[in-house]
């Protein structure tokens, strides 16, 4: 079992992996992305609106498409939780976005998780996924599943 110290090492090496991610898309820096992300063909991605992307090569095509269409984009993140199990490793956190295209702009909130796994003593992605998150408060009462 791993100690305390070394459990905090893996999770500050995930959160900075994580942030790595962001500070890649931020700067729609393909070679930047390519760094962060693990090149397998199970590799997975899911954009707000698309359909599931599987493997490195689809993944990758979709960031540089993305890249190509954004003049600028600012990201930051909110509630960052890191959970780390042996060479497995996930971030759910929440995205704000605000993406400047040539005749417009966007924002968004987005609800994401970020898979990791440790090749080499490197944390890189492994999947990247995203819901939209509606700016409205629910009154209704939530639902359990039994």
């Amino acid at each position: 079992m791993k100690g305390t110290a070394s459990l905090q090492a893996d999770e500050r090496a995930v959160l900075a992996a994580n942030s790595a991610f962001y500070e890649a898309l931020e700067s729609l820096d393909l070679v930047r992305m390519d760094a962060v992300w693990l090149h397998e063909d199970w590799v997975q991605c899911l954009h707000p609106g698309w359909e599931l992307l599987q493997g490195w090569e689809h993944v990758q095509e979709s960031w540089a498409s993305i890249f190509r269409s954004t003049v600028q984009q600012r990201v930051s993140i909110s509630r960052p939780r890191a959970c780390i199990m042996g060479d497995t490793a996930w971030v759910s956190c929440v995205e704000h976005v605000t993406s400047t295209f040539e005749a417009e702009f966007t924002t968004a909130r987005v609800e994401t998780l970020n898979i990791f796994v440790r090749r080499g003593g490197q944390w890189r992605m492994v999947h990247h996924h995203t819901t939209p998150v509606s700016d409205r408060i629910s009154t209704e009462p939530s639902h359990t599943v039994q």
